[in-house]
Formats: structure tokens, C-alpha cells, sequence
């Protein structure tokens, strides 16, 4: 079986506000890659960091008071940190593609979806006609499934539910055939039907376009039914990464285990769901230590004190935690002995 090279390749990438309060660092040291047809999903609670990273790889960071402080976003060979706005604008929507949070806010009330779609289809397409655009919109809007695609391209946002809208903002950022599609909480909002058949659309997708997505959400659901990898973020940190099915049937980082506790069981009757204590803290605001260490159930003193690496608990698995340092020092054994 050939293997799938990687797309993107994010290393020890920090992004960092520089605020009227003080230095905010919104992501730490994060590294990942994403593969060709590969749909990863990055998880976690609000203010962890999944937006701000995506944001990184789009070139969106607004400065000031944002600042890219370290670290590699490579795609295609090009480090996209680097690159000048305006070469970064022929990446952005033609090989790299956004969906946003919200579509209920992310489309402009005053225009008809016509004018929106023929708009990014002429961005990129600049010597075709009003015509040949309004034809690739059409075509796109078939795509993603809405229906009588010639009456609906001269409404207005308001006149579409949330899930047309929420398929228009897809539709949007395919009009290029982008190689990666980001998707920022792309099913917020939305209700259970829709949520589901938004979802089945972009594996749909991934699988006709060979499009690879990388999936932002804070629901386990939709990454167990949809990603074939997940990393979870917390306080701007990856604190473990894996194939869903290991994270889920054993998950090794105590963040990673309370999110799953967290999930409704309706097998079992309890009096109260299942809660992490505590909240996220404010970036920047823990010094030293491990950043979920006032949360954990399984903190002692070492963990006030120094902070924990990614250890490798298993093959292409990684956890942020010192419970799981002797673990990765007997994996590193065994594969030396076996070598």
C-alpha cells in the first residue's frame, strides 16, 4: 500500500498576543501533520487553542495584537510563515480552504448568495465572466447537496435555514478544489439532522475531491464518527494525539479520559452528568508545572513543578503526562531490543 505523503507539516508552532494585560501565548509549541485524504480532528474546550492554531495556518492571525513567535507551518514545500501576504493570498482559498464558525454571521446579509459565491469563484478565477461564475457556483452548490440551486442563488442569507447557509460556506471554500479544508466548529448552531448530514457531507466530500480536512470541534461525537486521527488541545497545548479508536478505547492523558467521561451514556441511569472540575485557565496565567495539573485527579508534587513532555505511549500515539514517562522509556527499550 503506497503511503500518503503529508500536506501540512506544523512544528513547535507558537502563536502568541501581545496585549494591554501582558503576553498572551494562545498556542504553545504545537506539532502535527496532516496527510492526503486524511480527515484529522483537533478537540478540545473553548479558550484551548483549535481556533487560534487554524487561524495560524491561514495567515488570519490579526497583528497587532497576534504574532506567529516560533516555529514551521510547511505545505508544499513553502514555509507559510514566511511567505508575504500577497503570496500567501494565492495559497489561501486556492490550496487552502476555511470554513468558519457561524454561518449564520459568516455570510453578508446585503448581498444575494450569487453575488457571494460568484465573488470567490472570481477571486481565483479572474479572467472568467460574470456567466462562467455564476455557472461554477451553481455546480458547487449541487455539490454539497441544496436543492433547486437556480431559485436559491438569488436569495438573501436570511431566506436560507441554518443548514443551507452552513452548505453554502462549504460550497464557498470548495469553489477552488482546495487540497485542505479547515473546519471551524462547521455544526455549531446547528441542530442534531442537520449537524449529521453536514458531517456526512464532508466525508462525502473527502472521499469524491480527495479533499483532507482538518476538523476543529469540542464534540467527541463528531470526531468518533468522522476523523480517522485526533489531537487534543488543552491551554494551548497538544496534551495527547492518536487514531480515534486507540483514544477512545484507552485513553491515555487524564484530560483526554474526563472529556470521555464527560460524554452521555444513555446505557447507563446517573443522577448528574459527569463534569471536569475546574475551568481552562487563562493563557499564560500558569507559570510552571502542567497545565491541567490543578484539574487532575491524578496530580502529586512533581506536577506543580516541572512541565511534561509528549511521551510516546504507543505507536503513533502521544500523551502529555508524567504518568506516562516509564511507559515510553520500556516502548524506546523494546524497540531497541527487537531492532
Amino acid at each position: 500500500m503506497t503511503e500518503l505523503k503529508n500536506l501540512l507539516e506544523v512544528t513547535n508552532l507558537e502563536t502568541t498576543f501581545f496585549t494591554d494585560d501582558g503576553v498572551v501565548p494562545a498556542v504553545d509549541g504545537v506539532s502535527f501533520t496532516l496527510k492526503e485524504r486524511e480527515i484529522l480532528g483537533i478537540v478540545g474546550e473553548s479558550g484551548s487553542g483549535k481556533s487560534v492554531t487554524s487561524l495560524s495556518v491561514m495567515g488570519l492571525i490579526p497583528s497587532p495584537p497576534g504574532k506567529i513567535t516560533e516555529g514551521k507551518i510547511m505545505f508544499d514545500g513553502k514555509d507559510l510563515t514566511k511567505l508575504k501576504e500577497r503570496d500567501l493570498r494565492k495559497i489561501r482559498g486556492n490550496d487552502i480552504a476555511m470554513i468558519f464558525q457561524e454561518p449564520m454571521t459568516s455570510l453578508n446579509p446585503l448581498f444575494t448568495i450569487e453575488k457571494q459565491l460568484n465573488e470567490a469563484v472570481l477571486l481565483h478565477n479572474k479572467k472568467w465572466s460574470k456567466k462562467q461564475a455564476t455557472a461554477r457556483s451553481i455546480e458547487m452548490m449541487k455539490l454539497v447537496g441544496l436543492p433547486r440551486v437556480e431559485e436559491l442563488i438569488k436569495e438573501y442569507p436570511h431566506q436560507l435555514s441554518g443548514g443551507m447557509r452552513q452548505r453554502v460556506m462549504i460550497a464557498m471554500a470548495l469553489v477552488a478544489d482546495p487540497k485542505v479544508l479547515i473546519a471551524d466548529e462547521p455544526t455549531t448552531a446547528l441542530d442534531v439532522t442537520i449537524q449529521a448530514q453536514i458531517l456526512e457531507l464532508m466525508r462525502d466530500l473527502n472521499n469524491r475531491l480527495n479533499t483532507a480536512v482538518m476538523l476543529i470541534t469540542h464534540d467527541l461525537g463528531v470526531v468518533a464518527e468522522t476523523c480517522e486521527r485526533v489531537i487534543v488541545m488543552y491551554s494551548g497545548q497538544i496534551v495527547e494525539q492518536g487514531y480515534v479508536k486507540d483514544i477512545f478505547k484507552d485513553p491515555q492523558h487524564p484530560y483526554t479520559q474526563g472529556l470521555i467521561k464527560s460524554v452521555p451514556d444513555m446505557r447507563e441511569k446517573k443522577d448528574r452528568l459527569y463534569s471536569i472540575p475546574g475551568n481552562v485557565p487563562k493563557p499564560g496565567t500558569i507559570k510552571a508545572g502542567c497545565r491541567f495539573a490543578t484539574r487532575c485527579e491524578f496530580a502529586f508534587d512533581r506536577c506543580l513543578v516541572d512541565e511534561p513532555v509528549l511521551y510516546k505511549t504507543r505507536e503513533n500515539h502521544l500523551t502529555r503526562c508524567f504518568l506516562h514517562e516509564q511507559k515510553e522509556s520500556d516502548l524506546h527499550g523494546r524497540t531497541i531490543a527487537e531492532g
